[in-house]
């Protein structure tokens, strides 16, 4: 807690008011709302469980990055508790390394899907497939910077947790907070954009397919010139809902849920965000 233009008066504490004032010079009030630790236990238990189960079935996945960020977040407090210091700072930098590369990989999957569904033609690139497998484990090498910078700063290492009550745990994460949201914040959020433009352009797609079946009879379920029935069209928008909703976890927009749970406690938002993205 910062103390600066602040100044704390005991004055009527002293006479049994019981009371602390704090008088600042500015008008804003720099406060942060802390989760209690009850709430910290429940979502750890999600994250836990929606990373084991992830980690286990990530093999119909198309890298193991989340494989790498499911298993190293289920180290993170066991690392913390070590007095290896080493065995803190690697959990700390792999996960950061498997969290960008899930990024990267979460940007490759909306260009690929881009071509495939809206571009179509004259996607035919040279070494496609190498290129991309390149690409995606490319934020190694801003993690190895980092670690080659120990000597001047230690960006990774045990960081305290603090709750409503007070209690404490540690977790392995970077240590430095400029480093933290200049690096993983501007990362996420260009991809986060990109991401949510190839969804949208996507959704758009489908939503025109729609529109083309149910102009044109001919196109319906049995190409025969019947039109759909009710239970039919039922039945196909909730195959194009479910279809979104694979897509936008596929794609991690749901990791956008992050935004809207930054600076105050929002119970609901944390919950959301990690059955979505343990599970993703």
């Amino acid at each position: 807690w910062k103390t600066d233009g602040c100044k704390t008066d005991n004055s009527s504490y002293d006479k049994g008011n019981r009371e602390i004032i704090c008088n600042c010079d500015h008008t804003t009030p720099f406060a942060v709302l802390l989760i209690s630790s009850a709430h910290w236990q429940i979502l750890s238990y999600i994250s836990y469980i929606g990373c084991g189960l992830s980690a286990f079935f990530t093999h119909v996945s198309l890298s193991g990055a989340l494989f790498l960020l499911n298993t190293t977040f289920l180290l993170t407090e066991w690392g913390a508790t070590l007095a290896l210091d080493w065995v803190c700072v690697f959990v700390a930098a792999f996960m950061h390394y498997s969290l960008l590369c899930c990024f990267t990989w979460m940007a490759i999957e909306a260009l690929h899907l881009y071509l495939v569904l809206i571009k179509v033609f004259n996607t035919d690139y040279k070494h496609y497939l190498l290129k991309l497998s390149l690409a995606g484990w490319i934020p190694g090498i801003i993690v190895g910077v980092s670690l080659g910078l120990k000597d001047f700063k230690q960006f990774y290492g045990p960081t305290p947790m603090t709750m409503a009550d007070t209690n404490q745990t540690n977790t392995c994460w970077i240590t430095d907070d400029t480093y933290f949201y200049s690096l993983n914040l501007v990362y996420f959020t260009l991809t986060f954009i990109f991401n949510s433009g190839i969804l949208m352009a996507v959704a758009s797609s489908i939503c025109k397919m729609k529109q083309v079946y149910k102009s044109n009879p001919k196109l319906g379920p049995n190409g025969k010139g019947k039109s759909w029935k009710d239970s039919q069209r039922f039945s196909s928008s909730c195959r194009n809902g479910l279809t979104l909703l694979g897509l936008t976890c596929l794609m991690g927009t749901t990791w956008g849920l992050a935004f809207m749970g930054s600076g105050y406690v929002n119970y609901p938002i944390l919950y959301l965000f990690c059955i979505f993205n343990s599970a993703q």
